[in-house]
């Protein structure tokens, strides 16, 4: 399958984009499908969005829980790009395969917390953004602070900008299915 956008290869890029690209190839050891997309069409975008996930790792949250973020509402949103990318990081983060596939198509995991993240995550997505008090309170009952909520709206915005640019460009998978 090809991509709707023509991408040139990552490692022809040059000035600022190759430097980017540099960086990501020795963070994960390439440079995916959608950076080399992103980056090539618009590379303030990419690195916008680099730096704000950036600013996430340094949540609250864990990489366990950024991941489960990111995998809800990749499914949710149905980018078969992002849920193969992030079913990957989540496994490479230390969930275990059976409950990547469990998050990514949202079904209970047996965790408590994890499981009151996805159905936050959920009601996020289904509501755009509306809480009942309820599910607010559920979400502070299964331990989360409140600076949690910005760091779950912020991996929501993070991911929803992948997700929509893959959806729209059918960004060709690169990465292997999970095992």
């Amino acid at each position: 399958m090809t991509s709707r956008i023509q991408t040139p290869a990552a490692a022809d890029a040059q000035g600022n984009t190759a430097d980017v690209f540099a960086a990501i190839r020795k963070a994960v050891g390439m440079v995916p499908n959608a950076y080399a997309a992103i980056g090539a069409l618009n590379t303030p975008a990419l690195q916008a969005m680099l730096s704000a996930d950036t600013v996430l790792s340094g949540g609250t949250l864990s990489a366990q829980e950024r991941e489960t973020v990111k995998l809800v509402a990749s499914a949710i949103a149905g980018c078969d790009y992002c849920v193969a990318a992030h079913s990957l990081a989540a496994k490479a983060s230390g969930i275990p395969v059976d409950t990547v596939r469990a998050i990514r198509g949202l079904e209970p995991t047996g965790d408590a917390r994890r499981d009151a993240l996805v159905r936050f995550v959920r009601v996020l997505q289904d509501s755009r953004g509306t809480l009942s008090p309820e599910a607010f309170e559920a979400f502070r009952a299964a331990g989360f602070e409140d600076a949690a909520v910005v760091d779950v709206a912020l991996a929501i915005a993070i991911i929803t900008f992948t997700n929509v640019f893959n959806r729209a460009n059918d960004t060709a998978v690169d990465f292997p299915a999970l095992k």
